[in-house]
């Protein structure tokens, strides 16, 4: 497996071009989750040596034992610093009816305190806003919980982020005019309260949500949304999808690099943000058949970009 992904980029550039990599030293990371199945079975130790191998930098969690039973956060550390990785940010739980479960809501000095004794930059959720509802006013209460726990994660030296999935694009249930996700945007503080693009359910989310209820066009494109504020966008999810008219969604997931979403273009675009080349790129597959294949395939294709020489 190492020898395929030190083999496949150099294949692969003479395709891409010859310019500056598009992923910036420091910033290729994938998300766990992708992992799962092996973190379980291996362990992270063995889990991080590959993804080492693989040119990896840095790892996102989802959770901190992933079924491997008793493990410290102090041994996590040491295994980060053994192979080379940063741990960058995780995914907690929002909330929950049962104090007693590891969430923002009900565990939030507990969670900002895990990710300090990480050295997690970043601490956030993959949960929906939906907590009260979807109309307007319900993503106003819930943009109010993540302002609280972005002012207490900024007390730690910490970054609050929410990760999306397609649904944040849809529309208000009493304002069917309104995108949920622009609500989101408008309500939480700017210095508080971060977004990470998960791009393939953004495209997802543009496939699903371009038409209002009524019928109206409401085309977008997730880009965009990066543009008009890219500081709050530290994090973004690569996943790939082939384009599917037969699935709810539009896409069906795939490793990245075999879809039809244009990442030389997307990566290109945000490249050329004032801070650019500080954002950091997660890969992540939801139900990859081979998951260690697909991380070693997935950081092969995107070591490969190179911007285009002009």
């Amino acid at each position: 497996p190492a020898h395929a992904a030190t083999t496949a980029a150099p294949d692969a550039a003479a395709s891409h071009g010859r310019g500056r990599p598009l992923v910036p030293k420091g910033r290729l990371g994938i998300q766990l989750y992708t992992l799962r199945d092996k973190v379980a079975e291996i362990g992270f130790a063995a889990v991080f040596a590959e993804l080492a191998r693989y040119g990896y930098e840095q790892v996102e969690f989802a959770g901190y034992t992933q079924g491997t039973g008793d493990i410290s956060l102090g041994e996590l550390r040491r295994l980060l610093r053994e192979f080379g990785l940063r741990g960058i940010g995780s995914h907690v739980g929002y909330w929950s009816a049962d104090p007693a479960d590891y969430t923002f809501d009900t565990q939030l000095t507990k969670v900002l305190d895990d990710a300090a004794a990480l050295g997690l930059p970043h601490v956030g959720t993959a949960a929906s806003p939906d907590r009260y509802g979807r109309t307007v006013d319900a993503w106003k209460r819930a943009a109010d919980d993540f302002n609280r726990y972005g002012a207490a994660a900024r007390e730690r030296g910490l970054k609050f982020y929410q990760h999306n999935h397609q649904m944040e694009f849809g529309f208000a249930e009493d304002r069917p005019d309104v995108r949920l996700y622009d609500v989101l945007l408008a309500e939480t503080d700017p210095d508080l309260v971060f977004l990470e693009m998960d791009i393939y359910w953004a495209y997802a989310g543009r496939y699903r949500f371009s038409v209002r209820p009524d019928g109206t066009p409401a085309p977008f494109e997730p880009i965009d949304y990066v543009l008009k504020q890219p500081e709050r966008y530290p994090l973004f999810h690569v996943k790939d999808g082939e384009h599917d008219e037969s699935a709810d969604d539009g896409y069906r997931m795939v490793d990245v690099g075999d879809g039809d979403i244009d990442y030389r273009r997307f990566l290109t675009t945000v490249g050329r943000t004032p801070g650019g080349r500080r954002h950091n790129w997660l890969v992540e597959h939801d139900q990859p058949a081979d998951s260690l294949r697909t991380a070693r395939r997935s950081a092969a294709y995107l070591r490969s970009l190179r911007a285009r020489e002009r």
